[in-house]
């Protein structure tokens, strides 16, 4: 896609504007979380059944954001912008008329088609747009402004809930809207390329993506033969095709695959949290949807907070540190909510203080590394692939939560949280590692650079 204009400060004008409207997107998914208490309730749901409230949304997310970003090539963004946020918009509406499980599954799958184009488009408009110098910086806004949305959508979801009904949550998203004519005013304009999307390998892309968390959510070896067959034919096609739909040198690339492999434990433990959290202090705690809605508040306010001054930090000392601090903040997150969240639900809540922060430090860090290791004309594709991966790892934290929560029988005590509490830490444990490899071979890379020069 060629520019019209270079790298800018101006820019960053534009990157509030798309801050708001994630903010929107993120907060839709919090408002359900908050709800899906009173949603199993409703349509006589298994914590299993209702998870895919969640995890189907994330699901869709992960396939549409990489169809959404690799578009970004041959469309200008404002304009894939404006799709999605229509679909998204509609989707709302229907969302709000829906009464059975089915419509409101097919309101939350159509919202996540539409949704997908905001975060990663985001992104790479920061990428493609803001100076290295102030990239951090944006990056970070971008990750404060879904941290507010983590921390207003359960107030607000709660409150929507208890005084109207889960449906008045939909009234909320479709606000969004109203963004569409202030990008057309504050967003450059590009011009369309001609190229060739393949349409072939983003099916597999998704059907691969699909089928992964059919087997998590089952434990079905058909599911597990299909994404295995899949993802070897998406194999086989991207490296046969011109331009192919992810970009095989993505995949080769072992550093890349360490941060993303980091981020995709980030995200399955941030929204594995956001799973069990309303359902502990419902069934344990007795706790209505705005009381789960205001414990959760405060962690997601620090973290908003602080994405500020982590953009600053990043842009003076490094992703790398910002990392590794986002690594011992999901730690203890994890470690608090194992031990002490059968204590009291304000252990709870200073547990998803630390998980809020933690999270959002990792997203705006590691997605500036991405842009910092990857050559240019990969930023996109890997930025791409990156939020696909995230949003996977989003829907394995609510499902395998689920999964690990049905072990026992309802109503849950504390004692059934343990076993899920405790496969976080096993995460986080695998994600440090891997991020301790990663730093490893990054500094013995750049000193080999050096030597040689």
């Amino acid at each position: 896609m060629p520019l019209t204009s270079r790298p800018s400060q101006e820019h960053f004008r534009t990157v509030f504007i798309l801050a708001a409207t994630i903010l929107i997107v993120v907060m839709n998914t919090t408002m359900f979380n908050i709800a899906l208490p009173n949603i199993l309730k409703d349509f006589s749901l298994m914590p299993s059944e209702g998870a895919w409230i969640v995890s189907g949304y994330s699901i869709v997310l992960a396939i549409f954001t990489i169809t959404f970003t690799r578009l970004s090539d041959y469309m200008p963004i404002r304009t894939l912008l404006t799709i999605g946020i229509c679909i998204f918009s509609l989707s709302s509406i229907i969302g709000f008329l829906a009464d059975s499980y089915l419509w409101l599954l097919i309101a939350r799958l159509c919202q996540a088609a539409g949704a997908a184009s905001i975060p990663g488009l985001s992104m790479v408009f920061a990428g493609r747009y803001i100076p290295m110098t102030r990239r951090g910086s944006a990056y970070a806004l971008i990750a404060s402004a879904t941290s507010l949305g983590f921390g207003l959508g359960p107030v607000i979801g709660g409150l929507i809930t208890d005084y109207l009904d889960w449906n008045y949550l939909f009234i909320v998203t479709i606000m969004v809207f109203i963004v569409i004519p202030v990008l057309y005013k504050f967003m450059p304009v590009e011009k369309a390329e001609k190229g060739h999307f393949d349409v072939i390998g983003a099916l597999l892309s998704g059907i691969s993506a699909t089928m992964f968390l059919l087997y998590i959510s089952t434990l079905t070896s058909y599911y597990l033969l299909g994404g295995l067959l899949s993802a070897s034919l998406l194999w086989w096609r991207i490296n046969r095709t011109k331009s192919p739909f992810i970009q095989p040198e993505l995949v080769k690339n072992s550093h890349y695959r360490r941060i993303v492999f980091t981020s995709y434990i980030g995200f399955t433990l941030h929204f594995a949290v956001l799973f069990l959290m309303p359902i502990m202090l419902e069934q344990v705690y007795g706790r209505g949807a705005a009381a789960i809605g205001f414990i959760i508040f405060p962690g997601a306010m620090l973290s908003a907070a602080a994405a500020i001054y982590v953009g600053r930090l990043i842009d003076a000392y490094g992703n790398i540190k910002i990392l590794f601090l986002s690594q011992v903040l999901l730690m203890i997150s994890a470690f608090i909510f194992f031990f002490l969240a059968g204590k009291s639900p304000y252990m709870i809540m200073i547990a998803y203080m630390f998980t809020s922060f933690g999270f959002s430090s990792l997203s705006s860090s590691s997605t500036n590394e991405v842009s910092r290791i990857l050559p240019k004309e990969q930023i996109g594709a890997g930025i791409g692939l990156k939020q696909q991966m995230q949003f996977i790892g989003s829907a394995t934290g609510s499902v395998l939560a689920g999964i690990l929560l049905e072990f026992s029988a309802q109503p849950y005590t504390a004692e059934n949280f343990i076993l899920p509490f405790g496969s976080l830490i096993v995460l986080m444990t695998a994600s440090t590692l891997v991020l301790w490899l990663y730093s490893y071979k990054i500094r013995r890379l750049e000193f080999v650079q050096k030597t040689d020069i």
